[in-house]
């Protein structure tokens, strides 16, 4: 389910307002991200028989680590205070991330398609809602976008729907990931 476009809310400021939001909800989001991933490769390391994973998972990890940078560079340019919550986001990113690798595998891809699913779907509605009066940074999220979609997909294909409980795993870690966009916006 793709968020609608906000529309922009009335008075003196409230676009810069709902900019800094956005900004300030995306950095928090791809801050998570990064955890998540060095929680995952915190568990599976170096290890011989999680080779694959662990590439995989570097590999992602250092996608979002590019997204984190430049909402880093954004949040400094438009003068926007990144989410209080920054500290809670890196340990419960890291926190979900050990422990999914610690079920295994097809759990931390289930962790991984989770997390995407909800930010894909995020990052459409902002496109939507930023596409005639901030076509750059709309253009710079769709790209983002399909970083996170291209994540989904190998989680998909590396069996994160073949994880014990998944429905369950997969539903409580997308409850999490709405709830800290909610409160990332905010504070």
């Amino acid at each position: 389910m793709t968020e609608k476009p906000l529309p922009p809310r009335p008075g003196q400021g409230a676009l810069a307002e709902r900019m800094a939001e956005i900004l300030r909800v995306d950095h928090a989001g791809e801050l998570g991200a990064v955890s998540i991933y060095r929680g995952q490769r915190a568990v599976f390391g170096e290890a011989a028989r999680h080779e694959r994973i662990a590439g995989q998972l570097a590999e992602m990890e250092a996608h979002e680590a590019e997204h984190l940078a430049r909402f880093d560079r954004l949040l400094t340019e438009r003068r926007v205070r990144p989410t209080a919550m920054a500290p809670l986001w890196r340990l419960a990113g890291f926190a979900v991330g050990a422990g999914t690798a610690l079920l295994g595998e097809k759990a931390a891809h289930a962790c991984t398609e989770a997390v995407e699913n909800v930010i894909e779907e995020h990052y459409a509605g902002q496109i939507a809602e930023l596409a005639e009066r901030e076509p750059e940074l709309a253009a710079e999220l769709e790209k983002f976008r399909q970083d996170e979609l291209a994540h989904r997909d190998l989680a998909v294909d590396e069996g994160a729907r073949e994880a014990p409980g998944y429905e369950l795993l997969s539903a409580v870690i997308r409850t999490g990931c709405r709830a800290a966009i909610k409160i990332s916006e905010k504070l």
